[in-house]
């Protein structure tokens, strides 16, 4: 099951400049959190903070508070933060040199898990999580990089998925796809919210409406809203957010 995450006063910056300033929220476990905003507002920031991905930049820190749960992630390994936080990219990035099958194998021997088995058997429980097993069950040991490019991102997600985490985060992730195979991937979305609980950024506003539970929107590296989707987009209480669902700015 999927587990709730909460920041407070998050800060980051990268080197002098503040890119975010002061983030309270809280992430509800098993649902579908959009983040939306112009570009260069703090959303790609945020998430990469959730995972602890910002501190790993050149001259990139965090301030603040953010928690997992009951857990203080500041206070855990960044490798086992990033287990129980995954991340897929805007892009797809599967490894270029490995299988279908190693792409996700390998993160499960990165864990400690050695037999075979145990291994064919998450394989093809996160390929089937994501939607992927039945076009690729009968070729796994061929390139990863022969799969189209919504194949790609799907076989992303099932790396993901592979070490079961609590939260997946999303970075624009179906900004390089196209329209068949983002539907596909909102379908995919709204399954797995049963499971482990999802924060995407997006700048698709009719996706966001259309596949999340509750939006935030951030500009300026603030939050400057927070609530049900069906609110934000249809009652919002601030007027800048208003300016930007109705495309008078962004």
């Amino acid at each position: 099951m999927g587990k709730s995450m909460t920041t407070h006063d998050v800060r980051a910056w990268y080197g002098a400049q503040l890119t975010l300033k002061g983030i309270d929220m809280t992430v509800d476990a098993n649902q579908v959190t959009a983040i939306i905003g112009p570009s260069g507002c703090g959303k790609s920031t945020f998430i990469r903070c959730l995972n602890r991905l910002h501190e790993t930049g050149s001259g990139a820190r965090v301030e603040g508070s953010i928690r997992l749960g009951d857990l203080d992630i500041g206070e855990i390994d960044p490798v086992d933060v990033r287990r129980m936080v995954g991340m897929v990219f805007q892009r797809p990035n599967p490894f270029p040199t490995l299988s279908i099958y190693d792409n996700i194998a390998l993160g499960l021997r990165l864990g400690g898990i050695r037999a075979k088995p145990e291994i064919a058997q998450r394989v093809e429980r996160s390929l089937q999580l994501a939607a992927l097993w039945e076009e690729v069950k009968d070729r796994l040991h061929t390139p990863a990089t022969a799969l189209s490019g919504g194949q790609q991102q799907r076989l992303c997600i099932a790396r993901a998925l592979a070490v079961e985490p609590d939260v997946l985060l999303m970075d624009e992730p179906a900004s390089a796809l196209d329209p068949i195979s983002t539907h596909r991937l909102e379908e995919l979305v709204a399954s797995l919210k049963g499971s482990l609980t999802i924060v995407m950024v997006t700048h698709n506003m009719q996706q966001a409406a259309r596949i999340a539970d509750k939006t935030a929107f951030f500009l300026n590296g603030e939050l400057v809203e927070f609530g049900e989707t069906k609110e934000i987009f249809s009652t919002p209480s601030d007027p800048r957010t208003e300016d930007y669902i109705t495309g008078r700015f962004g």
